[in-house]
C-alpha cells in the first residue's frame, strides 16, 4: 500500500509539473502582412542568380515588423533541380504583446536545394535550406550565432486546365518547418512551422502574382512565450534572362 501510495504522489507530481509547465505557456496573436517580390533570373544556361525583398507589417500594413532583402547565386543541376548560395539581412521591430526592447539586426548565410517533380495536375516543390545566422539581439552587446534548418513542401495546382498556362489562375499550397541545432540553442529546437494558401495568376511564364493567407508559428527562444500570427501574403515574381539580351548584342 505504501509503495503504491509513493507511485501515486510520483504520477500526481509529474502532472502537476506538466500543468504548471503549460500554464507558463504564453500565446500571442498577431494579424501581419507580408509584401514581397521575387526574381530568379538567368545569367547562363547553368548559372543564375535570385534577387528578394520583403517588407513585412504589422498590424497587417500600420506598423514595420520586419524589413528583408535577399540575394543568392544559383547553379542548375538539371531542370527540375537547382542549388543556391545566398545572403539575406533581416531587421526587425518591436511587434506582438511580448515585443524586443527595440529594434535588431540578422545578418544570414544559406545554402539551398531545390527540386521539382510533376504528379499529375500537382506541381510539386521540394526545398531544403541550411542557414547561418548572426542575431544581434535587444540589448545584446554581441551577435549570437545559430543554425537552422528548413524544408518546404509546396503544390501548385491549375484552376482552369490540366496545367498551370499563361493568363490563368491556379492554388499554391505550401508548409514549411523550422528547426533549430547546435550552439546556443536555449529550449525550442522547433523554432516556427508555417502553412500557406494563395490564389495565383501567371501572366506569363516569367511572371506571376499570389494573394493568399499564411498561418506562422513561432516559437520564442525563452520557451514561454508563442505567436500566432495570421498573414496577409502579397507575392510577385518576375523572372529575367539576360542571355537573351547577350545573344541579341552579338
Amino acid at each position: 500500500m505504501k509503495k503504491i501510495f509513493l507511485l501515486a504522489l510520483l504520477i500526481l507530481g509529474v502532472a502537476v509539473a506538466q500543468v504548471q509547465a503549460q500554464n507558463n505557456r504564453r500565446h500571442d496573436t498577431n494579424f501581419n502582412g507580408w509584401y514581397m517580390y521575387f526574381g530568379n533570373h538567368r545569367l547562363t544556361d547553368k548559372v543564375g542568380l535570385h534577387t528578394e525583398f520583403q517588407l513585412r507589417q504589422y498590424k497587417v500594413i500600420t506598423r514595420q515588423q520586419q524589413l528583408m532583402p535577399r540575394v543568392a547565386l544559383t547553379y542548375n543541376l538539371s531542370d527540375n533541380a537547382f542549388v543556391a548560395f545566398g545572403y539575406a539581412y533581416v531587421h526587425t521591430y518591436p511587434y506582438g504583446d511580448n515585443p524586443a526592447a527595440h529594434d535588431f539586426p540578422e545578418h544570414r548565410t544559406y545554402q539551398q536545394l531545390q527540386f521539382r517533380d510533376q504528379q499529375g495536375i500537382f506541381g510539386l516543390t521540394h526545398r531544403f535550406r541550411l542557414e547561418q545566422r548572426w542575431i544581434k539581439f535587444a540589448n545584446a552587446q554581441d551577435y549570437t550565432y545559430l543554425n537552422r534548418v528548413r524544408y518546404q513542401f509546396r503544390a501548385n495546382i491549375p484552376l482552369q486546365g490540366p496545367s498551370i498556362e499563361d493568363k490563368e489562375f491556379y492554388l499554391g499550397v505550401y508548409d514549411e518547418v523550422f528547426i533549430n541545432f547546435g550552439p546556443n540553442v536555449t529550449t525550442n529546437f522547433l523554432d516556427q512551422n508555417r502553412a500557406y494558401a494563395a490564389l495565383g495568376y501567371r501572366f506569363h511564364k516569367d511572371a506571376s502574382v499570389e494573394v493568399g493567407y499564411l498561418h506562422q508559428h513561432v516559437a520564442q527562444r525563452n520557451g514561454v512565450w508563442f505567436e500566432n500570427n495570421h498573414t496577409l501574403q502579397v507575392g510577385l515574381t518576375y523572372n529575367l534572362d539576360f542571355r537573351r539580351k547577350t545573344e541579341t548584342a552579338k
